[in-house]
C-alpha cells in the first residue's frame, strides 16, 4: 500500500472531516460519524478510492532531484 494522499490534500481531508464531525456533535445526528473516514485517509496517507482511477497527490520526484 504506498501512500497516494499529498499534503495539502491532507490537510484538506482533515478540516473536512472535523467539520463533519463537529456538525455531527452540534445537530446531534449520527451522520457526523462520516468525518471518520475522510480523518482516516488523511492519518494514513491512502485513499483507496484514487486506485482505479490511478491518481495520486503525492509530489513527484524527478531524476534531478537526486541528492549525492
Amino acid at each position: 500500500m504506498t501512500a497516494n494522499v499529498g499534503s495539502i490534500d491532507r490537510i484538506i481531508r482533515i478540516i473536512v472531516g472535523l467539520t463533519i464531525l463537529g456538525a455531527g456533535f452540534y445537530f446531534k445526528n449520527w451522520w457526523g460519524l462520516l468525518g471518520v473516514g475522510p480523518l482516516l485517509t488523511a492519518f494514513v496517507g491512502f485513499c483507496p478510492a484514487y486506485v482505479p482511477f490511478g491518481l495520486s497527490t503525492c509530489a513527484v520526484k524527478q531524476d534531478g532531484d537526486k541528492k549525492p
